[in-house]
């Protein structure tokens, strides 16, 4: 399923209304096609009509086409599309009975809901057994469990498991659609024994497939993501940005912005999630060098609103800040920085650099030095901590009723 509501296309409200629109656009193209006819559904498994082979080949190598095209293009974030947890004893049963219903009643259950829609009996009758099956899966679940969560797979997807790069897979897919479709054809011909003169004035589609077979071993030269785009910054202007020494920002402003909650300021932090979760800055949030260049992250980077805001890695030190500092700013990013010494050097800027000076009238270093006391004591006491909400308060109102006027009634 596309990730509308994540990437911002779609108001999560309007889910449904759109999922409706959809479903009422998938069913009008199903019955155009013929496939409220249980005869011609069925007509793949005896031979004489491959139809429903070739549209749903078409659909899938469509869908795989423009989800390759628009993820090596950036408009489409692979990591938010939702795949399909693969419980393989589940699936091999599940794909056995739909399968023998398939063939016994000559509908799935999409198509047997947009036949009984426009009236066929038997794909009411088909429904009727479909809700009568959920009913003692669902009555029986306990029973089934077991076999129906046995063998977890994960979320793999097929050319990871064989083995292949995403582009061979998807050429090796389109190849075998171009062959299965004039396979089909030949059978369908010879079982409903087409006259030679119905073959010879059909279009060629020799010229089409070659075509396509052309097009798509473009998918073997792209790369699995794009090297640059219009917004990158060129090599140079980052290594005499990494010269400057200006995406540094010191324990001392990190720790004043975490004390008054800057809302200008964001940490981020860069280790995995098992890392954060046991342990990270108040405020912080937390985004791995793979999600980087996301496009979840795309807005909250360059957030026009906020052409100040400071964004500041960091993780145990400062290596990997500065990996994702250089990949962020490559991409274009502005306002990223790096903490000075990561989580490593700013406890030990708190906790081990908090002597006054010999000096006394050294002032500036003083007040460092005070400041510093005053930030480990609110690190210490849990002050730099968000305070959490207030607990809501019920709202009361009070109607004053008036007694109604005049002489009682019934």
């Amino acid at each position: 399923m596309a990730p509308f509501i994540p990437e911002g296309l779609v108001n999560p409200q309007l889910n449904l209304f759109f999922a409706l629109v959809l479903g009422l656009g998938f069913g009008y193209v199903l019955e155009q096609a013929g496939f409220s006819s249980s005869r011609k559904l069925a007509g793949v498994f005896y031979g004489y009509d491959f139809v429903v082979l070739r549209v749903f080949f078409t659909a899938a190598i469509t869908a795989m086409v423009g989800l390759v095209f628009l993820s090596f293009m950036g408009w489409i974030d692979m990591s938010l599309v939702y795949i399909n947890p693969l419980y393989v004893w589940s699936a091999i049963l599940g794909g056995g009975i739909m399968g023998l219903g398939f063939i016994l009643g000559g509908y799935c259950p999409g198509t047997s809901i947009v036949a009984a829609t426009v009236g066929k009996i038997d794909a009411m009758l088909f429904l009727v057994g479909a809700v009568i099956g959920i009913f003692i899966f669902g009555h029986f679940y306990n029973a089934w469990e077991p076999l129906y969560m046995g063998y977890f797979e994960g979320n793999p997807f097929i050319y990871e498991t064989l083995g292949l790069s995403r582009s061979w897979f998807a050429f090796i897919m389109v190849l075998v659609a171009v062959i299965a479709f004039a396979i089909t054809q030949n059978i369908e011909d010879r079982v409903n024994n087409t006259p030679i003169e119905t073959i010879q004035q059909r279009p060629s589609y020799v010229l089409p497939g070659a075509l396509l077979l052309i097009a798509i071993f473009a998918f073997l030269l792209l790369p699995e993501q794009r090297k640059s785009n219009a917004r990158e910054n060129t090599p140079q202007q980052i290594l005499a940005a990494l010269q400057e020494k200006d995406r540094i920002v010191d324990v001392e402003e990190a720790a004043y912005k975490i004390m008054h909650e800057d809302p200008d300021f964001t940490l981020i932090d860069i280790r995995d999630a098992v890392e954060f979760e046991k342990f990270a800055l108040p405020g912080a949030i937390n985004i791995t060098l793979d999600q980087l260049l996301g496009r979840r992250y795309r807005d909250f980077f360059r957030n026009p609103g906020k052409p100040n805001s400071k964004k500041v890695f960091y993780g145990f030190g400062e290596s990997n800040a500065d990996l994702a500092w250089t990949t962020a700013t490559r991409a274009g990013f502005e306002n990223v920085y790096v903490l000075q010494g990561g989580l490593n050097g700013m406890f030990e800027t708190l906790f081990n650099g908090t002597e006054m000076p010999d000096d006394p009238l050294n002032l500036e270093e003083e007040f460092t030095v005070r400041f510093l006391a005053k930030a480990r004591q609110m690190f210490l006491d849990g002050q730099v901590l968000p305070a959490p909400p207030p607990d809501p308060v019920p709202v009361r109102t009070i109607i004053e009723l008036e007694t109604p006027g005049g002489r009682g009634g019934c």
